[in-house]
């Protein structure tokens, strides 16, 4: 393969599935020279969340001004990169669109090779950046707002979807009892902040089963403590904020940490990492970091820069898929609802 006759290889990798446009320029997979993040927040928490439809007109408003300064920081030119890569799902299809095409242009222009990454193996591949010995296989939990997957990490291009949640992701979760806390948006550091002012064994929040031990659902927990709020509100009772935040998080978080657990034992497998935007979570992460202890498991998790939405992750994944010569051509298109 002729692309593999250079010693380094440099990639520039874009990443807008939801509401940080981003690029980066990683070398070799698990050096990142340089990481580039515009954040959207603070336009989305006046509407409660992220709206789609000006998730995308930001993007077009910052990615050349993001990937001009990823490349600056990087110390490299458009020429010097070997490969492009884009996030093309799953995601807000009108974001995504805009880091394609992006994608695509560049490729074109510059007749570099275009590498289509999918955004949950994005998330995981962030730990190769964070541990430079972590080698396949491990068990990941991916927790983010959209999604919470356990995945058995067999190779670099080899994933299998152990167990994922059967309604609301983790984040999502967070988000809207945190709405009803009447918090505000991002929910999930909100909620984590203010838990660690309660007794998270106040309240008894169910614990959902499944038919699959290792799914998840969210759904029941988060109308659980909409239902408590709203019971106790009709009847003119006060509540301890900081004790709903922490015992509905004692839910999610035993949830997360007994399947992904489970799914490691199940898997004849001696590591554990965390990857997505609730890996952020101190409640998990210590939950985790204590249960991979007592049973003998390595574990890993990524700084939190790493575990939200970043093009650092995207071009680590790009990079095992450029030594197997796994290149898209100019027909890639977004995918919203891409499967793993």
């Amino acid at each position: 393969m002729i692309f593999l006759e250079k010693k380094d290889v440099l990639i520039l990798a874009i990443e807008s599935s939801c509401d940080e446009t981003a690029a980066a320029v990683v070398k070799n997979g698990r050096e990142v020279l340089s990481n580039v993040i515009n954040s959207q927040i603070e336009i989305h928490k006046r509407y409660g969340g992220v709206v789609p439809e000006i998730a995308s007109r930001c993007h077009i408003e910052a990615i050349d001004t993001v990937i001009d300064e990823a490349l600056l920081k990087a110390g490299v030119t458009l020429d010097d990169v070997d490969a492009i890569a884009v996030t093309y799902g799953p995601g807000l299809v009108g974001a995504l669109l805009v880091g394609v095409s992006e994608a695509k242009a560049i490729a074109f222009a510059k007749n570099k090779p275009l590498i289509a990454v999918h955004h949950i193996k994005g998330h995981i591949m962030a730990n190769f950046i964070a541990h430079k010995d972590l080698q396949p296989p491990f068990v990941c939990l991916v927790a983010s707002g959209g999604h919470s997957h356990i995945v058995l990490v067999k190779d670099y291009n080899d994933f299998e979807v152990l167990g994922r949640t059967c309604d609301d992701a983790a984040g999502e979760a967070y988000d809207k009892v945190a709405r009803v806390l009447g918090l505000g948006y991002p929910g999930g550091p909100k909620i984590d902040a203010l838990a660690k002012e309660g007794n998270s064994e106040a309240i008894a929040f169910p614990r959902v089963k499944m038919t699959n031990a290792l799914d998840f659902s969210f759904s029941g927990v988060k109308t659980a403590v909409i239902n408590y709020l709203h019971k106790l509100e009709q009847n003119g009772e006060e509540y301890n904020k900081a004790d709903v935040a922490a015992s509905f998080q004692e839910a999610v978080v035993d949830v997360l940490g007994e399947h992904t657990i489970r799914a490691a034992k199940e898997n004849g497998v001696c590591k554990v990492a965390l990857a997505g935007g609730v890996a952020s979570n101190s409640a998990l992460r210590a939950r985790m970091q204590k249960l991979c202890a007592e049973n003998g498991f390595e574990f890993f998790v990524p700084p939190p820069v790493l575990c939200t939405d970043n093009a650092a992750m995207i071009g680590c994944s790009a990079y095992y898929k450029y030594l197997d010569g796994d290149f898209a051509d100019m027909s890639l298109n977004a995918v919203a609802s891409l499967e793993l």
